[in-house]
């Protein structure tokens, strides 16, 4: 796994595993996208299919652009690309694949589980991949600690998890109490303690490591996260903070 980009300010992830090359996520720009893989070799225009979360635009808004520039189909649920094509200028689209919330994709070798999230979105989705003899998760714009995300832990050799915000930073912050409510609420993001006492769950479990994904800029910073990740899980578990400006390191399973 390589994380292109994680962030309000775009997203988009890298996966390979075996002869499938995925992208999960479209919402840098295609010159950011070729030049992020090519630093690891990768060549974007052999990207077998892109994975569309939901419909906010730091996921969606390059869908177009990638699958004109490099001509990848992509697999998104027909409310989510009906809401981004009202709301976002996405341009003609080629090979599109319209999947259900729940359902298994299959592509080549490997299996993809869509798990239904509690997200402000229309109808988001997060991702397990799996081998055969590794499970992924790319898990992030997940609204809260949901049952289903807590069973979902125990089964992952490695994940890619939303730790949004600091709860005392977004409470001293500057945005206004309607988007603080909107945060930290059902339908919001994970907090830095939500993600850590996640994971700490599954500690003893399949769980090789975790890359802390989708860091908010202004109610957020790496240094808190992993310190406060670090406090619960004490020291039990590898940890990396994903970017919001850069490509990461190359991540294996």
């Amino acid at each position: 796994m390589v994380v292109l980009q994680s962030g309000s300010n775009g997203n988009c992830v890298y996966v390979e595993a075996g002869r499938v090359r995925l992208l999960v996520d479209a919402g840098i720009s295609g010159l950011q996208a070729k030049l992020r893989l090519a630093f690891h070799g990768v060549d974007v225009c052999q990207i077998d299919a892109l994975l569309i979360s939901h419909d906010h635009r730091d996921h969606i808004r390059s869908l177009g652009v990638f699958q004109r520039k490099f001509g990848i189909p992509a697999y998104v649920t027909e409310s989510t690309l009906a809401v981004a094509q009202k709301f976002y200028p996405l341009g003609p689209l080629g090979k599109i694949y319209l999947f259900q919330p729940g359902q298994v994709l299959h592509l080549g070798d490997l299996k993809v589980h869509t798990i239904p999230t509690p997200h402000d979105a229309v109808e988001g989705v997060a991702f397990v991949l799996d081998d055969g003899q590794k499970r992924l998760g790319i898990l992030t714009d997940l609204g809260h600690p949901f049952p289903e995300l807590r069973r979902l832990i125990h089964t992952l050799d490695a994940v890619l998890l939303e730790s949004n915000y600091d709860p005392q930073m977004l409470q001293q912050g500057s945005y206004p109490d309607w988007l603080k409510r909107r945060i930290r609420g059902p339908r919001g993001h994970l907090s830095n303690p939500e993600a850590a006492h996640l994971l700490r769950s599954a500690l003893g479990d399949r769980l090789r490591w975790a890359c802390l994904g989708h860091l908010s800029e202004n109610n957020n910073s790496p240094e808190i996260a992993l310190q406060t990740h670090q406090q619960v899980l004490e020291g039990r578990l590898p940890l990396a903070v994903a970017s919001r400006y850069g490509v990461s390191d190359l991540f294996e399973v």
